[in-house]
Parts: C-alpha cells; structure tokens; sequence
C-alpha cells in the first residue's frame, strides 16, 4: 500500500479538502445519469444532455481510478511540490498500483522531479487561456466538462474516508473545478509537441533574483517515439458482406494516466458510442456507433516547429528582438510554485518565463544560434481546445465522408484517423495539428537546423502560414493526407505515405508538407508484417470477415526472423562451436512467434536487439517502389558478424541461466496479486511484431517482467442490419485499484487470445447476465 505524507483523521463532506484555501465548487442541481456496468466492468452511461454524461462517467472512473485521477490533477495543476516534496519524483507503480510516469517520454527526460515538473506545466498550461477556449467552442464540450467535473465531486463527497488503499487519508484528494478538467486535457495534446522540450523551457526560465538558469543542456532531434498502434479498416471490395469492417489495436500505457477505460456513452436521439475514453478526458476516443468505426494511430507528422530569432543588440535586458529588422518586445510571465518543506511548511518559489507570439523561450547548447539567438518553441497543441469538441462530432458521423467532414475541425493533436463504415468505405486521414509549413519553406535560408526544426524567426516569411478553413498557424483538411477506398487502408505509425500496399499517397503537386512524414522510405518491420500478412490473406481468402482479422490479431509472427533466419541457418551448416551449434538448432525449430509456448522466442529477441543495428546487413536493399517486401535477406558479407552476435547472445543467456529454447510464457511475466500471468506479444518496430509487448525490465534470471505498455484496447466491430457487431477487450483491465474486481479480470482474456462481446443495442445489455445498474444524481 502506498502511505501518503499527510494525513487527516476524517474528510467528511470536504472530499478530503483538508483545509486548503481553494473553495469546494457548489454542486449543480439536477444532474443525472443511468450507470450500467455489464461485463468487465464496462460502463454505460446514459443522461438526457452532455453534462450527464459527463456526470455519469466521472463517477464511473472515480470509482475505478480515484487515487490515479487525483494524482494525475496535482501535476497539471502545478502542484506536486505541495503536497510531495520539489525534490521526489513522479509516483511510480508499487505493488501493482496506478503510476503517473510518463514511461515513454522517459528517453526525453519528461519525467522530471516535482518541482521542475510543477513549473513547467504552471508555465505551459494557462487556465484562463484554456477557459477562453472553450467558452468560444462548441456548448456540448462546455457541458460535457462541466458534469464531469461535478461526477468526480460528487463520488468524493460520498466516499470521504473510504476510498482505496493508495490515497485513502491523503489531503491531495479534493475537489476540482471546470478548470482542473480542461487542464488534463490540455496535458494530453502535448505529448508530441511540449512534453518534449520540458527540460529545455525549463532551462531558459531565469529564477526572481537572477538570471536564465540554464543553456547548458544539449538538443538532440525531437520526435514522438512513444506507443504506436496498428489499424486495419475493410472496405466493400475486401469483405465478404459487402460491408466496412474495423481493428483497433493501440499499444498503450498499463498503468499510467495513458490508460484506455471502456465506455459507451447515450444521449438518446443525439448522440450513442461506445469504445474507449483517455484518462481524464470525458468522452469516446476510439470507438463505433451504429454507422461508423474508428480508431487512431500516433502520426508520423510533426506537431511543432522551433525558431531561431535575432536579439536586438540595443536592448540590454535582452527582451527585444528583430523580425524583418523591426524590433519587437518578448513578454515575461512569473510563476510560483508552492514546495513542501520537512518541517510540514510551503515555501514558494519563482521562476520567470519568456515568450514570443512564436513560442516560449528554450535553452539548450550545440545549436546554429550564434551569440545573438534566442531559441522558442512553436507549438500548435498549446491551448488546443479542439480535441473534445472533435471527438464528439465524430461520434455523431453517419458514415466515413461525414466522419472526414468532422475531422477537418483538426482538432486531434498527434493521432491519425482510421475507419470503416457499414456502406463498405474505409478511411484514412492524418487531420492532426501540424504547423503550417510549406515545402518551399525547407529551403535552407528558412530551415536553420533540421533536427529540431529550427526555422529563421528573424524573417516574417519563414514563420507559419495559413489556410482559410484552419485554426491559426496549421494546415487545413484541404492540404492534409487523405485516402478513402473500397478495399483497404492500415497504418501502423510509419507515415501516411504506405496506407495500401498498392496505392501509395503521395499527395498532390509537390506533395505534402515534409513535416507529415517521409516518402519513399524504408518502413518498420511491424508496418510491413502488417501488410504482408493482410495481403497473404486477402490472397488466400479473396475476401475477409470478422475472423480473419482476429486471427490477424495475434498471429503474433516475428517478422524479422522470416526475413534473416534461413539466411543464419544456412550459414550455421558445418559450424564447429557447440555454443552456436546450439543456438543455430534452436533458431531451427522455433516457430518464429512470440506465443507464450514459442521456443526461440527469447533467444532470437536478444540477438536481434544487438543483431538489427549491424550495417550493410541486407541481401536485398530497400526498393521504394515495393517498400512491404524490402529489404530482405542476409548480405554473405553480414553472415559471419550475425553468427557472431547469435554465439554472444547465447552466452549471454546461459550465464543469466535462462535456457535457449525456454518458453516465452515462463519469462515473459505479468504478476498482478501474487498471480502470474504468461503474455505473448513482442517489441513491435524494431522485431517486426504486430503485437507489440514493452516490458519493464530488460531480461534476467526472473525474465521479462510486467508490461509498461503494449496492446491495451482492442476492437473488432464489423456491421449487420441492426447495428454494430463488434469484439474487444482492455487487456489491464478497467480500475488500477487491486482491491477491485476489474483490477486483473480481463489479463486471462488477453493471455487466451479471446475477445469478448461488446454490448452496445439495448437488448444486448439486458441480456448480459453480469449486468448491474444504479442512478446517479445530484438534486
């Protein structure tokens, strides 16, 4: 259990307040909402309006999820330092509990100590910016984050000195206002863009005494490398009943605010989806109603811009600088944040922040800046208040044109869309947040330094341009990638270009903007394993139903090993070392799958990680125009550094005591209480596994333990006459408390490859025999 660092005796009706001077929000007269849990805990709400459901569903997650949520609120306030302490770090998972490390961020040090972490998301995040958003947006997501944030309320008022073992007695559970809501959201559209440079605004910040307090920190190039996802969407030419079929399987988060939760969300006549929300933000992400499937894969496109601007040699203080030769004056914005002292007192810092109409202000060194540079970051997710608004309108879409109509709201900040409806269309597009920089802009008198996407601030014309039916400084609908047809379209994180295996899309005149992603380039073995495999089966069947793409699922092929094994078995013939020799015959027999019962599976895994980087290793090189099956092959040249990495990877593993041909189930292990929980699944991009599996740890004696992230959410929804027919299952389940019944009870789903019945007409949630329901209303 985790044992908070203060205490109360008794919450009462203060949800645990615990004194603080900010105000308990007044609850709203006249919410209501019908919660239904069916099997797994999947929740459905149903409310006459928006804000109900918003209602509905906060108190559903709280019910699941209150200590993550409550932790999660302190660090998009800024107030982690309060209550833990500048120096501790982010709450980590212990004993199977909820975290709120951002793990995949990790290689780009987003998981800072409390204090930094306050101070960035204080400086970055301005709730009266994000209120001012909203408030201009659409009054369904006004509504909808309004009752949420009185559904959270309302279970806190009623749980006072109940609720789980993580966060019980702690007084960092409280209320929250609208603003908390928007806030998290807010966090969300981040993670391709800000969260990225955390460390480097910070730097640039200048403490209330003196000055900038750092430049000292390196600038590698910045994408978002962090969970992909694979989609397949079916169109009438590719299934057997003329009718759209869809598979969703993101990989993402197990245990952090990343999480999936299974919803499906009613209001009567108006709006009716089911799938799954993010958490902390109110509404489906990834789901069906009864017309249209969706779901969304992490874009190969970049979600911001740097600019290198020119200071004003004139100005002393260093807050002018020049564009087109006319000076301009920064702006500064003073933050304060609040740490928790060891004798039980706050002491409050401040630090000073720098900003531009361009972007906040970084530090960082080895850069092309010369001694009069000022480096800012341009991000367009900054204050997005689009996403929910977007996410609703999809919902409501009738079919893959009207969903592609509602996507040109380009709200979605880092995501791909991809979708079948029930009329035999499939539909991809990347309508994601991407700054407005045209081709002609790459040049090199614009584009300073390619790794960061440093552009010449100094010069008007070198900054974003616009289009007429776009939010300011991004690309329109008009201008972004776009594919809809009749037989297929798949993504799997690489760029828009290889959607169909036979049609690329290159876009128009002189093509899409760079920053959407490469063309022409080689793709990742899991993207190729994903059209390979389609293809084999469209070869075989001619056309595809609901079962063909489960068994695509979790196939679970290595696709690496099809391409290199028979190549190193051959070179094995007539060896002499009875350590490769062994190794050699292990490769031989495996199955080339990650299956919990696949032998080889941990020793070619091992050899690859070392094996996958060594150069000029293909026989075959890489061929743009047939980018799924090249390169292939082991180079003659390459056979003997391969063989030499496979002799050191048995070593390797014999000293670790781990068997060559052991069992991937009997080392790959996911424990949840005491229960151990063989998974299958693999790396992903760099092994060539569609189902790809993050563990936590590197192997050791123990092996491979427990999931960071990987396959989470799965969905399978084809259509019928009367609605959507759909399959899936949220391998971790819904709640992070292990005292719940949702903790682990969908683990033995995922382990046997089954998925369950998602219960979406009324009929079918009457007649789930796990079905329970209450009202929920605040009067």
């Amino acid at each position: 259990m985790r044992i908070p660092i203060i205490f109360v005796l008794f919450c009462l009706l203060t949800a645990c307040n615990g004194g603080d001077d900010e105000a308990v929000p007044v609850p709203r007269a006249g919410l209501s909402a019908e919660l239904t849990r069916t099997s797994y805990g999947v929740v459905h709400i149903r409310a006459t309006d928006f804000a109900g459901i918003g209602f509905g569903l906060a108190y559903a997650y709280a019910q699941d999820n209150v200590c993550m949520l409550a932790d999660s609120l302190l660090t998009v306030r800024g107030e982690r330092s309060r209550y833990f302490g500048g120096e501790a770090m982010p709450t980590a998972s212990k004993d199977g509990e909820y975290s709120v490390v951002i793990d995949y961020l990790d290689e780009h040090k987003f998981n800072l100590r409390n204090e930094d972490s306050d101070f960035f998301f204080r400086a970055y995040l301005d709730p009266a910016r994000l209120r001012a958003g909203y408030e201009a947006g659409s009054a369904e997501a006004a509504a909808l984050l309004s009752g949420y944030a009185a559904g959270y309320n309302r279970y806190l008022r009623e749980h006072a000195g109940r609720l789980p073992a993580a966060c019980r007695g702690a007084v960092w559970v409280k209320p929250i206002t609208v603003d908390d809501v928007y806030l998290m959201i807010g966090e969300k559209a981040l993670h391709a863009s800000g969260q990225l440079f955390a460390t480097e605004i910070l730097a640039a910040a200048r403490d209330e005494l003196r000055a900038a307090s750092g430049g000292d920190l390196p600038a590698p190039a910045r994408t978002y490398s962090g969970p992909g996802s694979n989609a397949i969407a079916l169109g009438a030419d590719a299934t057997t009943d003329g009718r759209g079929i869809l598979l969703a399987n993101p990989h993402f988060p197990w245990f952090n605010t990343d999480r999936f939760y299974q919803i499906h969300l009613t209001v009567p006549g108006i709006y009716d989806v089911m799938g799954v929300s993010l958490g902390g933000v109110p509404i489906v992400v990834i789901g069906f109603n009864k017309d249209v499937a969706w779901t969304h894969t992490v874009t190969k496109a970049a979600h911001f811009t740097t600019f290198r601007l020119q200071r004003d040699s004139s100005d002393p203080s260093g807050m002018t600088y020049l564009v087109d030769g006319i000076p301009r004056k920064m702006s500064e914005r003073t933050v304060e944040v609040q740490l928790l002292q060891a004798d039980g007192t706050l002491r409050t810092k401040r630090k000073i922040f720098r900003e531009t109409p361009l972007g906040i202000e970084m530090a960082a060194t080895g850069l092309p800046m010369g001694s009069d540079g000022i480096l800012v970051l341009g991000d367009p997710n900054r204050h997005n208040t689009r996403p929910v608004e977007q996410w609703i309108a999809m919902g409501m879409a009738e079919s893959t044109t009207a969903l592609q109509t509602a996507l040109g709201r380009m709200g979605l900040p880092w995501v791909n869309t991809i979708a079948a409806d029930r009329h035999g269309n499939a539909l991809y597009a990347d309508y994601s947040v991407v700054p407005h920089v045209v081709p002609e802009k790459f040049a090199p008198d614009c584009l300073l330094f390619a790794p960061i996407l440093m552009f010449d601030g100094s010069r008007s014309r070198c900054h974003w341009g616009q289009d007429s039916n776009a939010p300011p400084g991004i690309f329109g609908s008009g201008n972004a990638p776009a594919q809809m047809r009749r037989d297929y379209v798949s993504n799997s994180n690489d760029s828009y270009w290889l959607t169909n295996s036979r049609h690329f899309l290159t876009g128009p005149g002189s093509g899409y903007s760079p920053l959407y992603g490469p063309v022409g380039v080689p793709q990742h073995l899991r993207t190729r394993l994903g059209f390979v495999q389609l293809d084999e089966r469209l070869a075989e069947h001619g056309r595809l139903n609901l079962g063909d793409l489960e068994a695509l699922l979790f196939a679970n092929r290595v696709h690496a090993a099809e391409l290199v094994v028979p190549d190193l078995i051959a070179g094995c013939r007539g060896t002499a070392d009875p350590t490769l020799d062994a190794a050699c015959a292990v490769l031989a027999s495996w199955d080339r799958k990650v299956d919990v019962d696949s032998r080889g599976a941990i020793l070619f895994r091992e050899f690859w990680l070392q094996a996958s980087t060594l150069p000029d290793m293909w026989a075959v090189p890489f061929d743009p125009a047939d980018p799924v099956r090249t390169p292939r092959g082991v180079a003659p040249a390459a056979v003997a550094s391969m063989l030499a990495a496979l002799r050191a990877t048995a070593l390797q593993m014999d000293a670790l005591g781990v068997p060559l041909d052991a069992p991937l189930g009997e080392y790959q292990i996911e424990i949840r209480k005491g229960v151990r929980y063989p998974v299958h699944g693999g790396i992903g991009d760099v092994d060539g596994v569609t189902n790809a599996l993050h563990m936590k740890s590197a192997l050791t004696e123990q092996g491979y333990r427990d999931v960071a992230w990987g396959t989470s959410y799965v969905q399978l929804v084809g259509f019928d006459d009367r609605g959507p027919v759909a399959r899936g299952l949220l391998a971790y389940g819904q709640s992070t408390d292990p005292a719940s019944p949702y903790y682990s009870d969908q683990l033995p789903l995922f382990v046997s490859r089954q998925l369950a019945t998602l219960p979406f007409t009324h009929e079918q949630i009457l007649a789930d025999g796990n079905r329970q329901q209450v009202t929920v209303s605040e009067r």
